[in-house]
């Protein structure tokens, strides 16, 4: 009897951890071939992204790592290493260069909005603003959204440019990470 009991015991410990492992999987969303997790805060998960080793060389170089790992939270438009790429030639590598360190990090927090911004909240907000919706970014200027189709999300920055939100709801500790397909300008 006791060990039917402990077998039984057993049983019903694994069922609950594969419920609370599916849970947590399901949370769990794939970007750049890493997982990104929940229970990690943005930049833990952004270094773990093949796809965004461009965004990750920006914000060491800005000085902005203590400021993503802050509790937050935050909602943080990441570009992707090709959408980096889409820059003017040389655009980069004169951003990552200590003196125009004040600059990157005005672009950089232009891709960060305070508040946990997911795919339902954005588009009710939309919603709620007749079609249009603007965000005040870290930097102090705006972003703009509207629906662009039912189900994808374009933000216009301040220089006109749109880009599209291509993974959404990537969530972390403190916020989420919105993927996105073009670098936005202040």
């Amino acid at each position: 009897m006791k060990l039917r009991t402990m077998l039984i015991g057993a049983v019903a410990a694994l069922a609950i951890g594969g419920t609370a492992l599916a849970a947590m999987a399901t949370d769990t969303v794939m970007v750049g071939g890493a997982a990104m997790y929940p229970t990690k805060n943005i930049v833990q998960n952004a270094v773990n992204s093949k796809d965004n080793t461009t965004l990750v060389a920006a914000v060491k170089a800005a000085g902005l790592v203590k400021a993503l790992e802050g509790k937050g939270p935050f909602t943080v438009f990441a570009p992707t290493n090709q959408a980096f790429d889409m820059l003017p030639k040389g655009t980069v590598p004169t951003l990552l260069k200590p003196a125009n360190k004040k600059e990157l990090a005005s672009i950089l927090l232009y891709h960060v909005v305070p508040g946990d911004f997911t795919f339902d909240t954005l588009k009710a907000d939309i919603a709620g603003h007749g079609g249009v919706a603007k965000l005040k970014t870290l930097n102090g200027a705006y972003l703009t959204f509207k629906m662009n189709g039912p189900h994808n999300i374009e933000v216009t920055d301040a220089k006109g440019g749109t880009a599209d939100i291509i993974i959404y709801d990537v969530k972390q500790s403190n916020g989420v990470i919105q993927v996105i397909n073009r670098v936005l300008m202040p």
